[in-house]
């Protein structure tokens, strides 16, 4: 019998003229962790997805507990044990929790579904994990790290021994991300495989047992965790040395860009509503906005950006007050927006690359002259910016579906920085991007501050916003916990300040708080 539970031999996969995978080849063996990492558009998601079936191969053969499978679909997969954890969420917005974490798999009870059993055993996993989602609420009424939980008990209910988890932590704290390493040793320890697709370079060599590489869609080998080092990784990912950490031009800031000022915005959930919030964003300065997810940060982005109402307080851009104004005017106002969502609220995965690039400005000129479309000037555009921010494949005419997710990060990113605003919100700016694609954005965010532009940013990586950020606001249930200057915070402090603690500096940085 195989060592392996899984075995991918000679793996090539094409969709249209694009090779996603060359030559790719991955082995899983019983009760072990293995990651895999790549940049963006390297293949690595492909291959599982390959493995969990939502993809036919074009070459290759998969082995499934010794027996190679022909054909693989979802369906095959989950009776095989296969299970995966997307990195784009699988879940349908107008369903509750309940409905989305049994979909498929209803328990029934004579003809009609046994809800009070799904409850009861999904209740058993919320409890083990302290998982802490609503099982009664719509997808669309939860939080990106509510929905990511929801989609890790999905997989657990099927039963699955074999669970592919694609990013699992871009939406999780320091202190939840231990707490899921913890649920994932438990599970290796219960016999179980787990493949762990990450960027981060610090957690596959925390979590790992075996880590594989790809780059370009082939195979760059496979090591033991001992036997390598974040370097090491960096080079077969990419082929180069990386720098994530950007060196901050400390000049003094301007004048004040945005300001909000005693700010109520509803929520409907209570520890997202926010109370009585005020802030500032000057010219030339980074903002950073740190809060376990769910405690505020949405709704406050939202309310500026002219997505949320606001119920009392004001919003001042560049003078003007947009409170409650339409989204239209308030980018008009000066702002531009990265949301923390790229596929419901940055991009229209439908359109091509060079039609979503220049959307926000589709009725201006260059790219229109009174009832005319200038073409040529969209494609002028659309190409320096794939060019320019690296958006592979490098053919603007392809459609945005067909992108990674860190490479339609990139379109995001590209059209909102070159619109040269003088406040760039940006949400989750590095959410699910690999290593190399962090370290271009975060450049893109610094070169922003260094034009004079006010950035405010919100971040889950304590690591970002430490490393990008001039000043540092902490918020707890709505409300701000605590300001620091980024010179002062770590992430113990910080982790503190978001669980609720006081506002009081000096303590925090000695860990002296109370919680």
């Amino acid at each position: 019998m195989s060592e392996y539970v899984v075995k991918m031999e000679n793996i090539v996969k094409s969709f249209g003229e694009v090779r996603a995978v060359r030559e790719g080849q991955f082995t899983l063996k019983k009760g072990e962790i293995h990651s895999l990492i790549g940049e963006n558009g390297a293949g690595k998601s492909t291959m599982m997805k390959l493995l969990y079936g939502m993809y036919p191969i074009d070459d290759g053969e998969i082995y499934i507990k010794g027996e190679l499978m022909g054909k693989l679909d979802p369906k095959i997969a989950i009776n095989h044990g296969v299970g995966m954890v997307h990195q784009e969420f699988m879940l349908v917005n107008d369903l509750t929790v309940l409905e989305n974490v049994i979909l498929g798999f209803e328990p029934t009870k004579g003809m009609t579904i046994d809800f009070d059993r799904a409850k009861n055993d999904i209740q058993k996993y919320i409890d083990q994990y302290n998982m802490e989602i609503q099982l009664n609420k719509k997808v669309s009424q939860i939080s990106v790290g509510e929905a990511q939980r929801v989609e890790i008990i999905k997989t657990l209910m099927r039963g699955a021994d074999i669970i592919i988890l694609d990013e699992p932590t871009a939406v999780l704290t320091p202190q939840e991300t231990q707490k899921l390493f913890e649920i994932l040793t438990n599970l290796k320890a219960e016999g179980k495989s787990l493949v762990f697709i990450s960027h981060k370079l610090n957690e596959v060599m925390e979590i790992s047992d075996r880590i594989s590489a790809m780059r370009q869609g082939n195979y760059m080998g496979t090591v033991n965790k001992e036997e390598t080092s974040p370097l090491d990784l960096t080079k077969k990912m990419i082929g180069r040395e990386v720098f994530l950490h950007i060196e901050k031009d400390h000049r003094k800031a301007g004048e004040k860009i945005l300001e909000v000022d005693d700010v109520w915005i509803p929520s409907h959930k209570e520890t997202s509503k926010i109370r009585g919030m005020s802030l500032h964003v000057r010219e030339g300065e980074i903002v950073g906005i740190a809060g376990i997810d769910g405690n505020g940060q949405s709704e406050l982005i939202e309310a500026i950006t002219g997505l949320r109402r606001v119920e009392k307080g004001k919003i001042i851009l560049n003078g003007k007050d947009i409170t409650n104004k339409s989204p239209r005017t308030v980018r008009a106002s000066g702002l531009a927006h990265i949301p923390e969502d790229r596929n419901t609220r940055g991009l229209n995965r439908a359109m091509s690359i060079k039609d979503n690039l220049v959307a926000v400005e589709i009725d201006k000129n260059p790219y229109t002259k009174g009832i005319f479309m200038m073409t040529s000037a969209q494609d002028r555009y659309a190409e320096e910016m794939t060019k320019q921010f690296d958006i592979r494949p490098a053919d603007y005419k392809l459609p945005t579906s067909s992108l990674s997710g860190g490479n339609a990060q990139k379109v995001v990113v590209a059209r909102e920085v070159s619109m040269n605003k003088k406040l760039l919100v940006a949400s989750q700016p590095t959410r699910g991007v690999d290593i190399g694609a962090i370290e271009s954005i975060r450049t893109t965010l610094e070169e922003a501050k260094n034009k004079g532009a006010g950035v405010l940013l919100v971040s889950a990586e304590l690591e970002e916003i430490i490393s990008l950020s001039d000043r540092i606001i902490v918020i707890h249930e709505g409300k701000i916990t605590g300001e620091l200057l980024a010179s002062e915070a770590n992430e113990n402090n910080l982790g503190l300040l978001m669980m609720g603690g006081d506002n009081d500096v000096e303590k925090t940085q000695k860990g002296e708080i109370a919680i």
